[in-house]
């Protein structure tokens, strides 16, 4: 008996790096997992689905249950049709994690348009399609008495929370992504749904290249950038104990951390309408009063 023990568990992007080991480790809990994945390349270009075929057999042959998704979880009707295959198969759905996605790095005098949209969509996007249909689904079983633990897990990034040089594209999906997962927690609450957010720090084709010094496999000890670390935290989140909603959580290795967001700093009232001149040396004092900001990945 896992703590996932009869859940159906979505997982998107689950045919290599985190998406993998997550997959792996909500059947070890004894999840029916859903393993999506489009097998494009790190660019979002190409389509194969034999990642996702190889985790799905590894999970039956560890006597666990799992079928593989291709449909593109940004496609209005394709995550539709994801959201389905779960009630389908298993009979109905528990949980979602989001963690499909894709990069575009340029610094942003170079990036384009195109640049910009392909990587909003595959994130930003991919992430509302398959929680909205997940969540009109919860809805329809709570009008008919059969509220379930609905579960909701996406992805952010530190780049997300704090930028990161050359990606901001990136840190905007994922800035929005940890917004929109908080806003929903106190939107559906009152349907047993909880949402929380991660970001994580582990090796996959995002980061082994961009940060191929911190994400290289030490020859002993302790491995904190396998991604596997991150998937316990993932699997609680999803589980029918999780009793937290609203929160995004940074984690590596064996670290998890609370993030504790935007908050209202330091602050002045004049109690009266401001002249220009006057605002720079109260900001100046306000920006000394207050903690200094976490610095931006990259600098």
């Amino acid at each position: 008996m896992g703590i996932c023990d009869g859940r159906v568990v979505i997982i998107t992007g689950a045919g290599r790096g985190l998406g993998r080991e997550h997959a792996l480790a909500f059947a070890a809990e004894g999840a029916k997992v859903v393993v999506n994945d489009v097998g494009a390349s790190l660019q979002g270009d190409g389509n194969d689905m034999s990642p996702a075929q190889e985790v799905v057999e590894l999970i039956r042959e560890r006597g666990g249950e799992a079928i593989t998704n291709g449909d593109d979880i940004a496609d209005w009707d394709g995550a539709g049709r994801l959201v389905q295959s779960a009630i389908d198969t298993f009979g109905g759905l528990d949980t979602v994690v989001t963690n499909a996605g894709i990069v575009r790095d340029r610094m942003f005098v170079n990036m384009s348009v195109d640049e910009w949209d392909a990587v909003i969509r595959v994130h930003l996007r991919g992430t509302f399609c398959p929680v909205k249909h997940a969540v009109e689904y919860w809805r329809a079983e709570s009008k008919a008495g059969r509220q379930r633990d609905g579960r909701v897990v996406t992805t952010s990034s530190g780049a997300g929370l704090h930028g990161s040089i050359a990606q901001a594209n990136y840190s905007a999906a994922k800035a929005g992504i940890a917004t929109f997962t908080i806003n929903i927690a106190a939107e559906l609450g009152r349907i047993g749904v909880n949402a929380n957010s991660i970001a994580p720090s582990a090796r996959s084709r995002m980061t082994e290249e961009a940060f191929a010094e911190m994400m290289a496999k030490p020859e002993i000890g302790f491995d904190a950038m396998d991604p596997a670390n991150i998937s316990p935290l993932v699997v609680w989140l999803g589980s029918g104990d999780c009793n937290v909603s609203g929160r995004v959580f940074e984690c590596a290795g064996g670290l998890i951390s609370l993030s504790d967001g935007w908050q209202v700093g330091a602050e002045f009232d004049k109690g009266a309408k401001w002249v220009p001149a006057e605002i720079g040396s109260v900001v100046d004092d306000l920006v000394k009063a207050a903690p200094a900001p976490f610095p931006v990945h990259g600098t």
